[in-house]
């Protein structure tokens, strides 16, 4: 079958599915199962009502039941285990191998840095974006034009700035946006991406890069929403620009920025694609999604791979956690 129309026909067979499920349970729920008539005419609706929320959950629970949950105990399962052993329960040992290892360590330094830099500069650029974008006339182009990073994947992203860094021999002309210009000012050609520490900053601005778009749309939407009599009071007071957006502005919007804060802090937690696509690990640039996929996929250490997934998700947890407490108490 044609790739287009394989698409086409998994669409309607998605989506028909959907409809027929909610249709034909809601049917079954009224007609079979709980009818609306009868002498337990009332009981039996109440006692509907109370059941149709859950079978229209069903299919979810289900799915993250199989897609999220499975895999949880799986992993855990198996960072307890020894493969090569035929699965033989090993306790610890994977995390004590793991622990002993200075890749892990690397990966772990790496992480610190990325989650210490990456959401600070993207939110405060981002907020910085907001701010300056709703004072201008063409504010809505310049804030597309900050978002569009958004529409592109990681490894898209990747390469173009793999190209930015490009290094060519001494004496030809340089791609390399970077090095040409270190160039132009009297430097010599730099492989920057194989520099210690320094490489692991220029992968960052990738990163911060694409979030900063997500950071601005977020903290715009919440500049907006505070009242109007609160920044002309500021003003009739006597307050300058800066003293407006530091002590009245800021403070209004502290929740939307910690929850802005801790979004991007989950991607970080998880970024893989960057360096994957751009050092591979190489140069002391490892972090701890690809020393999992160097473990789970090149070396087929299941154990120990299985117990740096097993660490990643405990250092996402707790920052979820904390989002989701700050996503309601916003919507209180």
């Amino acid at each position: 079958m044609h790739p287009a129309l394989q698409g086409l026909f998994t669409i309607i067979i998605g989506v028909g599915g959907c409809i027929g499920y909610f249709y034909f349970s809601n049917q079954f729920l009224d007609k079979v199962l709980y009818p609306a008539r009868g002498p337990n005419a009332g009981r039996n609706i109440n006692r509907a009502n109370i059941v149709r929320p859950w079978l229209f959950l069903a299919p979810a629970i289900l799915a993250l039941g199989i897609y999220l949950v499975y895999p949880v105990i799986a992993t855990l399962w198996l960072s307890l285990t020894d493969r090569d052993q035929g699965g033989a329960f090993v306790g610890l040992a994977n995390y004590s191998q793991m622990f002993g290892e200075a890749k892990f360590w690397e990966a772990m330094r790496n992480n610190m840095m990325w989650l210490i830099v990456v959401p600070a500069l993207s939110t405060a650029f981002g907020l910085l974006a907001a701010q300056l974008t709703d004072r201008i006339g063409w504010g809505s182009f310049a804030k597309s034009l900050i978002f569009m990073p958004m529409a592109i994947s990681f490894v898209g992203a990747s390469v173009i700035w793999k190209l930015i860094y490009d290094t060519r021999p001494e004496g030809t002309e340089q791609i390399g946006m970077l090095n040409a210009i270190w160039v132009f000012f009297g430097g010599e050609p730099q492989t920057w991406l194989t520099i210690p520490l320094l490489n692991n900053f220029l992968l960052m601005a990738v990163l911060i890069w694409i979030q900063t778009g997500f950071a601005m749309v977020i903290l715009s939407a919440a500049l907006r929403g505070i009242p109007e009599e609160t920044i002309e009071a500021a003003i009739v007071d006597g307050a300058n620009p800066l003293q407006i957006f530091f002590k009245i502005k800021v403070p209004q919007i502290m929740g939307t920025i910690v929850v802005v804060w801790t979004t991007i802090t989950l991607v970080v937690l998880k970024v893989f694609d960057v360096v994957l696509a751009m050092t591979n690990g190489q140069w002391e640039t490892q972090v701890l999604a690809n020393y999992m996929y160097d473990k789970l996929f090149r070396s087929f250490d299941w154990g120990v791979g299985s117990a740096s997934a097993i660490v990643i998700m405990v250092l996402v947890l707790p920052i979820l956690i904390w989002n989701v407490h700050n996503v309601r108490k916003e919507m209180r």
